[in-house]
């Protein structure tokens, strides 16, 4: 089961961005650009029976300061907490992981620190983080995730970023069943879940590109009534 972080950020660009590296990890990502609106998902995810793994909180939110909430969550939960933030001050930094902050990672900073100290973070924590599978070679099809390249027969196949998500996807739990449900969640968000016309069109789109024959997929495999799973 992937591991669920919830990303806080007030930047709309550097969020997406994030939330497209980890989930490309292998994460599950719930971001939001607030400290209220995080507040709520922390209640609602926290009181579920799939709770959050890690928050990844930004200090500068439009509504408060995320110190302000960090003292909040750790009140409450014994959730790992890693800050971002451009604010480098030691002072500062020391102030926060007094108050309950599992590391702290300055702005800017590459996508390669960021997931380090995740794994360290939870690792301190006792959760072991399994890499993730980013890599896919099937007969003539090469997809490798972190370059975010698709290769078939040796030739560069040109896919649209939401046709790259749902592949990268399924690549992720490669010869597993992903649920309808899932898919949707994971490539357009939860208020698109009940649109299963988009899996279908967007489904043929990517048999189209990558299957040897598309009217008799090989490779993007339907459950009929579940979801969608990719061979092996």
């Amino acid at each position: 089961m992937a591991l669920k972080v919830l990303l806080v950020e007030d930047d709309r660009d550097l969020r997406q961005t994030l939330r497209d590296a980890l989930s490309v990890e292998g994460y599950e990502v719930v971001a939001s650009g607030s400290s209220a609106d995080a507040s709520a998902v922390l209640r609602n995810t926290m009181a579920s029976g799939s709770p959050l793994d890690l928050l990844v909180l930004d200090l500068g939110l439009p509504d408060g300061d995320g110190g302000d909430l960090l003292r909040s969550v750790r009140a409450q939960y014994a959730l790992p907490i890693l800050i971002i933030s451009a604010r480098h001050d030691d002072a500062n930094k020391v102030a926060l992981l007094d108050a309950g902050a599992d590391d702290y990672l300055v702005k800017p900073f590459s996508i390669s620190e960021l997931l380090a100290r995740m794994r360290v973070t939870l690792r301190h924590r006792g959760t072991v983080v399994l890499a993730p599978q980013t890599q896919y070679n099937c007969g003539a099809l090469d997809i490798d995730l972190p370059k975010h390249t698709v290769f078939k027969a040796g030739e560069a196949v040109h896919l649209t970023p939401t046709e790259f998500k749902l592949l990268a996807r399924l690549v992720r739990q490669a010869g597993q069943v992903v649920t309808h449900r899932q898919l949707l969640v994971d490539v357009w968000g939860a208020e698109h879940v009940d649109q299963t016309q988009y899996l279908r069109l967007y489904m043929g789109q990517l048999r189209a590109k990558l299957e040897p024959n598309p009217t008799e997929p090989a490779l993007l495999l339907t459950e009929p009534g579940v979801g969608y799973r990719l061979a092996e």
